[in-house]
């Protein structure tokens, strides 16, 4: 987990932050709100006696006031895989998923970018995400990184003989075909899977989706995931496998 996911004990020397906030809110004008937030944060983190480190509070008033509701572009789309797990705070989930089955479980998330499927096996966890280039992320422990372009494949052996295979593809496509595709998602995702309608950019009328199924067996589980992004006419597709030793 990263340096800033646990809890310290209350010290006098932690109001630090506040004050950091208040300096913050002076200089960039942030509407006070947030210095509200923080202040009120740290005070019942006191009362409960204890506080957050600051990474997470950090992260936490992001994701309060400055959460995205549309896409980033498609252009600025990384593909990562990690063998280890990610800090829930690093991203904003508007739909989870919890599957298990034999030995093996997952969490399956609908982010602000993508998504981020975690699977665990004895032990051994991977960490699938599809997310903006600039997102923070950790760079410990990650397998691989792809900017999402063209079409491409992957796979990587585990201990154990656990296998993780991926394909994915970004397409850009005339706007007719990439309306009819995002409706087809939609009705789809009203039947089956995990589907997410996100807020419109200003320049088009209807928002990006978000279309995750998952299928599961008792020594694998594919993941298929699709995510549009209007102002590009662009639709990103994925498939991933993860496979249990024979």
């Amino acid at each position: 987990m990263l340096a800033f996911g646990g809890a310290e004990q209350v010290d006098n020397h932690l109001s630090t932050p506040i004050i950091v906030f208040d300096l913050i809110a002076e200089t960039i004008l942030v509407k006070p709100p947030f210095v509200r937030f923080a202040h009120d944060a740290y005070n019942d983190s006191q009362r409960r006696g204890i506080i957050a480190p600051l990474g997470v509070v950090i992260i936490a008033l992001i994701r309060k006031f400055v959460v995205l509701t549309v896409r980033p572009r498609v252009a600025e789309l990384l593909f990562h895989l990690y063998g280890r797990p990610l800090h829930p705070e690093l991203f904003e989930t508007y739909q989870f998923r919890c599957v298990k089955r034999g030995d093996y479980e997952a969490k399956i998330d609908i982010t602000s970018a993508g998504h981020v499927v975690t699977w665990r096996y004895a032990g051994l966890t991977l960490t699938e995400v599809a997310a903006a280039a600039h997102h923070p992320l950790p760079e410990r422990r990650r397998l691989f990184s792809y900017r999402l372009k063209g079409q491409r494949s992957d796979h990587v052996e585990c201990r154990g003989g656990i296998c993780y295979q991926v394909g994915f593809q970004l397409e850009q496509v005339d706007p007719e075909i990439f309306w009819v595709f995002q409706q087809e998602l939609a009705d789809d995702g009203r039947q089956r899977g995990m589907l997410h309608k996100f807020d419109s950019g200003g320049r088009l009328a209807l928002g990006a989706l978000s279309y995750v199924n998952v299928e599961t067996r008792n020594r694998s589980m594919l993941v298929q995931a699709f995510h549009t992004f209007p102002e590009d006419f662009a639709l990103v597709k994925s498939q991933s496998l993860f496979q249990l030793p024979q």
